[in-house]
């Protein structure tokens, strides 16, 4: 067989193959051989049939198989003799069987991308503090004696800060109801009943509790406020908004006591100490987690600083698509219309396409590392993770692994775990700095 790969530009090469009439012949004995054996025509016994009938009533099939496997010899041919990384062998294009039984084609190979380790080993990150401090206990426990408040009517004075107003409300803009300018995506803006609102800055819509001070139960008063240009709905920044509001009642919050009684509600039979403890440690591990991330942020960061490469860009193309998809979906969630989306097309693609280029060179990154390493998954770990999939999707495993066969995503875990165990890697490899909070957040803020 004689190969020749012929290396362009941006991760492109075209693989040219002629293969010689005897092996094509030899190749097609083979296979006419197979269904010769198999095939079960009337009137010859198995395996009888002369081969002229075999040829006759399978030969499209036959020809499509030699096809198949002459390209698949090939490809692996070339992966051999090339030392080729490829990401996508294509489709034979220009396929020729000539008449001395020679046949020729050729295909575009996408190759993943040629470059340079960096010294990925030592990487200088910093970290934030993992402990618990005594404040950000503080303001848990907070947190869950707000979540046990009881609220007591007020009746004898006006709103002030700290209460809860309960209002009803209706919005305008330049005198249309709210849904009329943005339809029913804003019916949450548009009009409550019953409301509690905090009467705290920033509380529900910025500028709009703070107006309601001083106010009495049964007053009613037309709030207007001006939206910034971070509000979500952009038709809405810099309005100028009016709510029309009722305050329907008044009340104040009344905390529980923080002792062994506030415990009890929380986790029976479980004392204040108890409580603290459970929670440092639970705020710790989650602590853990944050800081593990950040410095897995810098090392991604680092590495696509020190090196650059071209990525195939159909590859790309490819990948920009799922992120674009991805953060749809996201701006859809949170109440995004079909209007908003196209608007906002340009923006969405130049920040799926930041992602992909992103994505795709640290993936190519860690891989690379990870061959040098000699990095990789056995196969017992391997179906390991897919019985925590098939656990998780409450499936029998054998359903699971089949549908991951069906869908060619078994390779895709391996290298997922791969690429998880190359930056657990480097973790442990970087020199790791301790920093205070307050300074990680100011060179974060670089």
């Amino acid at each position: 067989m004689n190969i020749v790969v012929e290396k362009q530009p941006k991760c492109i090469a075209t693989l040219n193959v002629e293969v010689p009439a005897a092996d094509v012949a030899a190749k097609r004995a083979s296979i006419t051989s197979t269904y010769t054996s198999q095939a079960k025509i009337p009137g010859f016994r198995p395996g009888k049939a002369p081969k002229s009938v075999i040829n006759k009533r399978f030969g499209k099939e036959i020809s499509a198989e030699l096809n198949e496997a002459i390209f698949r010899t090939a490809c692996d041919e070339a992966l051999e003799k090339e030392d080729l990384k490829v990401l996508d062998f294509g489709f034979p294009e220009n396929l020729e069987e000539k008449e001395d039984g020679t046949i020729t084609f050729s295909t575009n190979l996408i190759l993943a991308p040629e470059f340079e380790l960096p010294e990925y080993k030592g990487i200088e990150i910093k970290s934030p503090p993992t402990e618990v401090t005594d404040e950000e206990l503080n303001a848990q426990l907070e947190n869950l004696r707000e979540r046990l408040a009881e609220f007591e009517d007020v009746a004898d004075r006006p709103i002030q800060n700290d209460d809860i107003a309960v209002v009803d409300f209706t919005t305008t803009i330049d005198g249309k109801e709210l849904t009329e300018v943005i339809g029913e995506k804003g019916q949450y803006l548009a009009k409550r009943e019953n409301h509690w609102l905090p009467i705290k800055e920033g509380s529900f819509l910025p500028g709009y509790a703070e107006q309601l001070v001083g106010l009495n139960e049964g007053d009613k008063k037309d709030v207007t406020i001006t939206l910034d240009d971070e509000f979500p709905f952009e038709e809405l920044r810099g309005k100028e908004l009016t709510l029309h509001t009722s305050v329907e009642g008044i009340k104040t919050q009344k905390l529980p006591e923080l002792d062994d009684a506030f415990a009890e509600k929380l986790v029976p039979g479980k004392g204040l100490e108890d409580i603290k403890d459970m929670l440092r440690d639970n705020m710790g591990q989650e602590k853990v987690k944050q800081v593990n991330d950040l410095k897995v942020n810098q090392i991604v960061e680092h590495l696509n600083k020190v090196v650059t490469f071209d990525l195939p860009e159909a590859i790309v193309e490819r990948e920009t698509q799922n992120q674009a998809n991805a953060l749809v979906e996201e701006g859809t969630k949170q109440g995004a219309s079909e209007d908003d989306i196209v608007k906002r097309e340009e923006e969405i693609f130049s920040a799926a396409t930041q992602r992909a280029t992103t994505n795709l060179s640290t993936n190519f990154i860690l891989q690379e590392i990870a061959r040098e390493e000699k990095i990789s998954v056995s196969d017992n770990d391997l179906l390991a993770r897919i019985q925590q999939i098939a656990e998780q999707r409450k499936e029998p495993i054998k359903k699971v692994i089949k549908d991951l066969q069906k869908n060619n995503q078994i390779q895709s875990i391996r290298n997922s775990m791969i690429i998880g165990q190359t930056i657990d890697f480097l973790l442990e490899q970087a020199k790791v700095t301790e920093v205070s909070a307050e300074e990680f957040e100011a060179k974060d803020a670089e």
